[in-house]
């Protein structure tokens, strides 16, 4: 069997590993001229980290990442509204990792060189359709030359984004993807750790929401971080048109975000005007997803990642599903008497847990517990119990968890309240 992957992200190539662990010939085709080590700070969930460290890949995560000891959910005013122990501090038997994105695709892509060499890995080739025969599909694509050229399999898997060229053959009269109304802004800088230098943090409601952890060490100083921040607000009309084109490459205005932050956030471990201020280049990305849909699989041909399941970037959640996609096709494809059986049980595994996770996130994923708690006390609280149960908070929380796929129901680190 040879299986042919439109796109060279981390999904792309992570489904290329485990394919490739599993015996079957492999062609990635990546639209960009190179894969470059692009973007910011990523979280890689426990039952993701799970699978690349079956790939042989954890030595190189925790090289090049920070496990993550403690997540803290506040309000604007950096008040505790739940604090929970994460990663194997939590009990799990993997760490949660927070990374450099393109750090995590550079491992990644130096890993799928190394094991499926070099020639199988293909950049400048931009899909333009596909044509399914009795026994194989044809993958039709123009090279960086501008030339029409093609490449065949028995299976063709869209890893290739939320601008994926694969579903828009599949689903031609969807349309773009859907705004939220809310922009995001996103950066990395060195920056005095915090705590024991491995603790995150999520603050603000509905409003504005700021994000703030480290993601790698600093070079000779234990007391700096690599640290990421972004933040999130209400910008437009949800559904309506972004006012820019949705690219992660976008380079961020500093007069467009301030005004989220300033005077608005006082958080005893950071001023986030004064991080972002210190960031050289950062980036805007208007917050899409699309909706979910009826069917991933159509004969010999499938979708996986972003291409399948875009989301909001709530829950740490995106790149992990993407990674469990990988291992589940490569193990339909493995153990499937046909082709159209594997990528059947595929879509049937994936795709209802994948969809209520996107829908999830649009109402706010786990952070939906620091919107509960700042509509119900907009002006801060003396205590968190007062507004909202310890049990109320958990149910946010740690239902996400479940539905998520990475719930440890074994643990008792409940900690929460104001600190």
């Amino acid at each position: 069997m040879k299986v042919v992957i439109a796109g060279g992200g981390i999904g792309g190539l992570t489904t290329a590993l485990f394919l490739h662990k599993a015996g079957i010939e492999v062609e990635v085709l990546e639209r960009a001229e190179t894969i470059r080590e692009l973007g910011v700070g990523i979280n890689m969930l426990p039952h993701a980290v799970e699978e690349l460290a079956g790939l042989g890949l954890l030595p190189d995560l925790d090289a090049l990442g920070i496990r993550t000891h403690e997540l803290l959910y506040a309000n604007r005013f950096g008040q505790v509204v739940w604090r929970e122990l994460r990663g194997t501090d939590a009990g799990y038997d993997y760490p949660q990792i927070s990374i450099h994105r393109g750090k995590l695709l550079g491992l990644i892509h130096k890993a799928a060189v190394e094991r499926l060499g070099a020639e199988a890995i293909r950049t400048g080739c931009r899909v333009t359709g596909f044509k399914q025969t009795g026994g194989g599909v044809a993958v039709e694509f123009c090279d960086r030359d501008g030339f029409r050229s093609s490449a065949s399999g028995e299976v063709l898997v869209g890893a290739d984004g939320l601008h994926s060229a694969v579903r828009s053959r599949l689903y031609p009269q969807e349309g773009p993807p859907i705004w939220s109304g809310i922009m995001l802004w996103r950066g990395c800088t060195f920056w005095p750790a915090w705590r024991d230098g491995r603790t995150m943090a999520i603050a603000g409601g509905n409003f504005a929401k700021f994000v703030f952890y480290p993601i790698a060490t600093a070079p000779g100083r234990d007391d700096m971080r690599l640290t990421n921040w972004a933040v999130m607000a209400k910008t437009g009309e949800s559904s309506a048109s972004p006012p820019r084109v949705e690219d992660w490459s976008r380079p961020g205005v500093l007069a467009d975000v301030l005004p989220f932050v300033r005077d608005r956030f006082h958080l005893d471990f950071v001023d986030p005007a004064a991080i972002i201020r210190a960031t050289g280049d950062f980036y805007e990305y208007p917050n899409c997803d699309r909706e979910p849909l009826p069917r991933w699989s159509f004969g010999r041909v499938t979708l996986l990642g972003d291409a399948a399941h875009p989301m909001y970037p709530v829950g740490s959640n995106g790149a992990s599903q993407a990674i469990l996609d990988a291992r589940c096709l490569s193990d339909h494809l493995s153990s499937a008497s046909s082709v159209e059986e594997a990528l059947a049980a595929y879509d049937a595994e994936r795709r209802p847990k994948t969809s209520e996770i996107v829908i999830a996130n649009r109402r706010g994923g786990p952070e939906g517990v620091i919107d509960m708690v700042e509509a119900r006390a907009p002006d801060g609280f003396d205590n968190v119990e007062d507004i909202a149960s310890h049990d109320e908070r958990k149910a946010v929380v740690r239902g996400y968890a479940s539905l998520a796929g990475f719930a440890n129901p074994g643990r008792g680190d409940d900690r929460s309240g104001n600190q």
